[in-house]
């Protein structure tokens, strides 16, 4: 995820506009803590008391154990409705990234001249 948050200005365009949300099912407090330590500026919700059920309704599968295969990430456009869902984002693949790029900038395309 370090390099999601390394790449946040260029992918979501500075932020304009847009909620980047990951879904996992970490307690609460260990992704408040994770988010803060490595000083995120995207959102995780823990679907933790939910045992995966939100995660599963965006589309990402459970492990055996009822763990995430990975994160969910779900962007939320300006209009406040979900603009796309990755069901379970690869951080260590470069095409997620563009995937991720791709739903941002249908919902905030940066300014002229950028």
């Amino acid at each position: 995820m370090t390099a999601y948050r390394d790449q946040y200005a260029s992918l979501f365009n500075e932020g304009r506009n847009v909620v980047v949300m990951g879904i996992a099912n970490d307690p609460v407090e260990d992704l408040a803590s994770w988010l803060k330590d490595a000083d995120f500026p995207f959102v995780f919700a823990s679907d933790a008391a939910n045992n995966g059920a939100t995660y599963t309704a965006f589309g990402g599968g459970l492990r055996a154990n009822n763990m995430v295969d990975s994160r969910a990430v779900i962007v939320v456009g300006p209009d406040g409705r979900i603009a796309g869902v990755i069901p379970q984002f690869r951080q260590t693949d470069p095409t997620a990234y563009e995937e991720l790029a791709a739903i941002v900038d249908k919902v905030t395309p940066a300014p002229e001249g950028e």
